[in-house]
C-alpha cells in the first residue's frame, strides 16, 4: 500500500498594483511654446528690451577725445570708461561696483521680487528677442506646435532654416560687439572684413555668440530653473511684504469656465474661467494658480493675459497682480502695501547702498590723476660708487590717468644726504605708462653715521603744473639699503 503526500500548493502571486508609476529621474525635457501676449508689462519687458541693447550694441561705438568711449584695454592694462582712466591698481573700484550691484540686487527683490530677472537678465532680453523672431517666422503658438509635429517637408525646412539663420547673425553680431568692449571695435570690425582676427578674438566672438544662440534659442527656461542660482536663494530675500507675482485664491476659486453672461454667484464660481492662459503664456511653463514657485521669474505675462480675459467676461481686473501675501491675507488696499515697503530691512539695505554709492563717487572724483610703483633692483641691492658713496637702485613706474600729456619730476627724502644720481624727468602721453630707472646715492659720512641694513625712504613723484592744472604730488615709500 503506498501513501503519497499532498504538497500544498504556492500561493498565487499578487495581482498588480495598477495604481503603481515610474516616475523617471531622467525625464526627457517637454518643450514650452509661450503664447503672445499684449498689456501694460509686456510694454515695461519690451522698452527694457531695447533701453538695455540700445547700450549694449551702441556703447563701443561711441567716441570720446579720439577714442573709444568704453574700452577695457586687457594688453595695455587700461580702461577707459568716458573721461576715466583706469589701471590694475584700481581694482577697489571694481569691488565697489560689485558690491552696488548686490545690494541693488538685495533691495529690489526684497522690494518687487525677480525684477531683474524678469525685465533685465540678459537670458530673459535674449530669449524675449529670440521668441519674436521664432514667431515671425514660424507663427504664433498653435501654427509652431502643429509645425513642430508635422513631417518634415520644404515649409518646415524654409522656416526652421530661416529661423536659424537669423538667431546666429543676432547671435554672432552680440558675440562681435562683447569682444569690441576688449578690442576697439573699429579695428576688430575691419580684422572681421579681412578675416584677420587674433586666434582669441575669434574664439570669444565665437564662444560668446554660441552661447547666446544655445541659451536663448534652446535651453532657454532651463536656465533660469537648473543653471542660475539666484532662484535658489531668492526665498532668503522675500519676506510676507515683498511684491510677487500673486494669484488671489480667494477670489478665483472654485474656478471653472462658464459664458460671459452667466452670473458666477449663482453657479457657484470664482472669477478664474480655468482658461489656462496663464500658463500658455509663461516662459517657464508653470501654473501660477499653485502659488509661487521658484521657477517664476517674475514677468507679469500672466498678470497682463489674465486681465486680458477679465476684461472680456466684465470682471474686475487683478485676480493675477503684484501683491504681498500679507497683502492677499489681510485684504490690504493698494496704498496699505506701498507703505509697507519702508520696512526695516529695506531701509538698512537702502542706507547701505547709498554710503557704498557715494564713498566710490567721492573716492573716483578725490583720487589722483597720476599714479606711481616703485620696486627696487633685484639685481643689486647695494653698492659702493666713487668717492665712497653708497647707492641702491629702482625701478619706478608712473601712470598717468589724465587725457592729456603731463611732466614728471622725481625727489628723494630719508635719509641725511640722500639724492638721485641723476634727474629723473618723465613726460607721458595721455594715458600713458612709463618705466624709468631711478638710482639714489648718500654721501659716505651719512653710511659711517647709520647702521647696516634696510632703512625707510621717500620718493616724491611730482605732476608739474600746466594748462590751467595745478602741480600734485605723489608719495611712495620704499627702503634704501647700507651694506655691513
Amino acid at each position: 500500500m503506498s501513501t503519497t503526500t499532498s504538497t500544498p500548493a504556492a500561493p498565487a502571486p499578487a495581482a498588480a498594483d495598477d495604481s503603481t508609476q515610474v516616475v523617471s529621474l531622467y525625464q526627457a525635457r517637454k518643450k514650452i511654446y509661450p503664447r503672445a501676449v499684449e498689456g501694460h508689462f509686456v510694454k515695461w519687458r519690451w522698452a527694457v528690451v531695447w533701453l538695455t541693447q540700445i547700450v549694449f550694441y551702441g556703447l563701443p561705438w561711441l567716441m570720446w577725445n579720439d577714442r573709444q568711449a568704453l574700452l577695457f584695454d586687457l594688453g595695455a592694462r587700461r580702461f577707459f570708461i568716458f573721461g576715466l582712466v583706469f589701471y590694475p591698481q584700481d581694482l577697489i573700484y571694481l569691488s565697489a561696483l560689485l558690491m552696488i550691484s548686490a545690494y541693488a540686487l538685495f533691495l529690489f527683490t526684497a522690494v518687487g521680487g525677480r525684477l531683474w530677472c524678469g525685465y533685465a537678465c540678459p537670458q530673459t532680453v535674449y530669449t524675449e528677442i529670440f521668441m519674436w523672431v521664432e514667431r515671425k517666422i514660424e507663427g504664433d503658438r498653435a501654427r509652431r506646435m502643429k509645425l513642430d509635429a508635422a513631417p518634415w517637408s520644404l515649409e518646415k525646412l524654409a522656416r526652421k532654416g530661416g529661423k536659424q539663420a537669423a538667431w546666429i547673425a543676432i547671435a554672432l553680431w552680440t558675440g562681435f560687439t562683447f569682444v569690441g568692449y576688449f578690442t576697439p571695435i573699429r579695428t576688430l570690425a575691419g580684422e572681421v572684413a579681412t578675416l584677420s582676427t587674433t586666434p582669441w578674438e575669434t574664439f570669444w566672438v565665437l564662444f560668446y555668440g554660441f552661447a547666446t544662440w544655445g541659451n536663448a534659442g534652446f535651453m532657454r527656461e532651463q536656465v533660469c530653473k537648473y543653471m542660475c542660482p539666484y532662484a535658489r536663494f531668492q526665498s532668503a530675500m522675500f519676506d510676507r511684504d515683498t511684491l510677487i507675482i500673486s494669484y488671489d485664491t480667494e477670489r478665483g476659486e472654485p474656478r471653472g469656465s462658464r459664458s460671459k453672461k452667466a452670473d458666477p454667484a449663482r453657479l457657484g464660481l470664482g472669477s478664474c474661467v480655468d482658461c489656462s492662459l496663464c500658463v500658455q503664456v509663461c516662459p517657464t511653463g508653470i501654473d501660477i494658480r499653485k502659488g509661487l514657485q521658484y521657477e517664476c521669474i517674475g514677468c507679469a505675462a500672466c498678470v497682463d493675459v489674465c486681465n486680458e480675459v477679465m476684461d472680456k467676461m466684465g470682471y474686475q481686473r487683478g485676480l493675477v497682480r503684484y501683491d504681498t501675501l500679507n497683502g492677499l491675507q489681510q485684504h490690504l488696499g493698494r496704498a496699505q502695501v506701498l507703505r509697507r515697503i519702508f520696512r526695516p530691512r529695506i531701509l538698512v539695505y537702502s542706507a547701505i547702498l547709498v554710503i557704498i554709492c557715494i564713498a566710490a563717487a567721492a573716492s573716483i572724483a578725490m583720487r589722483s590723476p597720476f599714479k606711481a610703483d616703485i620696486v627696487r633692483d633685484r639685481s643689486t641691492l647695494a653698492r659702493q660708487v666713487e668717492d665712497g658713496q653708497v647707492e641702491n637702485v629702482y625701478r619706478l613706474q608712473v601712470m598717468n590717468a589724465t587725457e592729456t600729456a603731463q611732466t614728471y619730476t622725481v625727489a628723494a627724502q630719508g635719509l641725511p644726504g640722500l639724492a638721485l644720481a641723476q634727474p629723473v624727468r618723465l613726460t607721458l602721453g595721455p594715458a600713458e605708462a612709463q618705466w624709468a630707472t631711478v638710482a639714489l646715492r648718500v654721501p659716505p659720512e651719512t653710511v659711517a653715521a647709520t647702521p647696516a641694513g634696510a632703512h625707510e625712504v621717500h620718493l616724491t613723484i611730482e605732476r608739474q603744473a600746466s594748462g590751467g592744472e595745478a602741480a600734485r604730488s605723489l608719495v611712495e615709500k620704499t627702503t634704501f639699503v647700507l651694506p655691513r
